[in-house]
């Protein structure tokens, strides 16, 4: 047994003496702490926390925090990192005034990402997006949900899938896999969308399954894309296999995605632009936890989810970042912290909790990751010296993240 020892810890935040497995409506405004506190992990785990003056005399190795902060590492519950190349091109097109609907309909969007996709190798895949959790695993992220969807077809969504299974095998990251291929409807299908739905729930489906590829299932039910009666088919598909549903629902236009997902007891139901009451009212009778996307209304000029609206209605909102090379090519979750205070007026308290135990249920790993807690992952950051916890969103172009714990494990 490794024991790494935490001292003189400025402020120890997100501590939990009960395990929650989310943070719903007012709760989601208190964040407990601890002033000058240490924090002792054993293997992968955290064993004891509390203030200085109990602190153990020993351990097998000794971090001093210096007055840093301590953390739990951010949880991105919707992201895209698997993709070939970059699309700054079409971010010229969006400065001219084209809508996202626009491109997509032009061959851009996801149907350009899954033609550079299909050229691309799986080892070239694999090291692109290995990059891009090094980068965001140095914002501070230690748990992320990673999509497939810029394949379209059999062979490359597999690939897609098998590149993220690499990933999980590589990296100290907590990863989870999603099976995505209704993401848009490839050019071949064009007029044969039905025909492509088909292909997705008696082809795609159980060969994902039967290589255990997949966590969740996704489809992104919006205009334009996949309607309410195809995604309840290709939900009922995978949960056949094991796979719970996820949905893009509400980007575009109110979808009816977040009736379906809750039907189908969806884990998540994420975007949400256009949610509206009716939306919120059918989640609040529902275990199914609403995400918002602020890095994507940033990057398209979208509406904001609502969040505040869901957190007055008793909602467990998340928020995660929907890294991806066409509408949100970041995966900072300390912007995405900002975001949420700046342009969805969320207290700092509400945006912790909203991008951390939150995002950690819209992922299901809540009982371990999310929150510091005894039993629970070590995965923390510890910042530089700074004063206080408003600090992390208020400067939201300062670096703060000082060192980065992932099972344990110094990064």
């Amino acid at each position: 047994m490794t024991r790494l020892l935490i001292k003189n810890i400025g402020c120890l935040a997100q501590v939990e003496h009960n395990i929650r497995t989310s943070v719903r409506g007012a709760e989601m405004q208190n964040i407990d702490t601890i002033n000058n506190a240490y924090l002792l992990i054993e293997d992968e785990k955290i064993i004891e926390f509390g203030q200085m003056e109990l602190c153990p005399e020993r351990a097998d190795k000794v971090i001093d925090a210096n007055g840093g902060y301590v953390l739990p590492t951010f949880c991105d519950s919707h992201t895209h990192i698997v993709y070939a190349g970059s699309r700054e091109h079409e971010f010229i097109d969006k400065i001219n005034g084209l809508s996202y609907e626009e491109i997509a309909q032009r061959g851009g969007g996801i149907l350009n990402s899954a033609l550079r996709l299909h050229k691309t190798s799986e080892e070239e895949l694999f090291e692109q997006a290995l990059e891009r959790l090094e980068e965001m695993k140095n914002f501070g992220t230690g748990a992320v949900e990673i999509k497939s969807g810029y394949g379209l077809s059999t062979e490359d969504e597999l690939k897609m899938l098998r590149v993220i299974r690499k990933l999980k095998e590589k990296s100290d990251m907590t990863i989870k896999s999603t099976f995505l291929g209704a993401h848009a409807v490839p050019t071949k299908y064009k007029g044969r969308q039905s025909d492509y739905v088909d292909l997705i729930c008696t082809e795609m489906i159980p060969l994902v399954a039967q290589e255990g590829l997949a966590d969740f299932i996704d489809v992104f039910c919006d205009k334009g894309f996949f309607t309410v009666e195809e995604t309840a088919k290709m939900l009922e598909t995978g949960a056949k296999y094991g796979m719970r549903p996820k949905i893009h629902a509400n980007e575009l236009d109110v979808s009816g995605g977040v009736q379906v997902g809750v039907k189908y007891d969806a884990l998540s139901v994420d975007h949400l632009e256009r949610a509206t009451d009716v939306e919120i009212e059918v989640l609040k009778h529902s275990n199914t936890i609403p995400t918002g996307l602020p890095g994507t209304s940033f990057f398209l000029n979208l509406p904001y989810t609502p969040a505040k609206k869901m957190i007055q209605a008793g909602l467990p909102l998340a928020l995660a970042s929907d890294y991806n090379p066409g509408s949100t090519p970041s995966g900072n979750m300390k912007f995405v912290l900002s975001l949420a205070c700046i342009k969805m007026r969320l207290t700092p308290n509400e945006a912790i909790n909203a991008t951390t135990i939150n995002t950690a249920a819209a992922m299901g790993i809540s009982k371990t990751h999310g929150s510091i807690a005894i039993g629970k992952q070590a995965n923390l950051y510890i910042t530089k010296p700074i004063s206080s916890i408003d600090f992390i969103p208020y400067a939201y172009n300062t670096p703060i993240v000082k060192q980065v714990i992932l099972n344990g494990k110094i990064q």
